[in-house]
């Protein structure tokens, strides 16, 4: 969608690539009007950049992803060992 007012933003490149390529922040038409100076409203945008990769790709090496194939044989497994289970007892 398109308006016909002007916006400020920020844009900031990405400190992990593997993330996201660019952050756009969008500034508030009152932030000039807060007393923070230019280069505060940049930092700011850049710390919560950098904290959200940080925080995102800590979580994506932890996950243990599985393929289907994967998926399925564990699944498989495991209605087996209950099956098992039930019937033993």
């Amino acid at each position: 969608m398109v308006k016909g007012i002007s916006r400020r933003v920020i844009v900031v490149d990405s400190p992990d690539p593997r993330v996201f390529e660019q952050a756009i922040f969008i500034l508030r038409n009152d932030a000039a009007d807060s007393g923070i100076s230019s280069r505060q409203l940049v930092d700011q945008a850049v710390r919560i950049a950098n904290n959200y990769t940080r925080s995102h790709s800590a979580v994506s090496r932890h996950r243990i992803r599985l393929t289907p194939v994967l998926s399925a044989a564990l699944g498989a497994a495991t209605i087996a060992l209950a099956w098992l289970l039930v019937t033993l007892l």
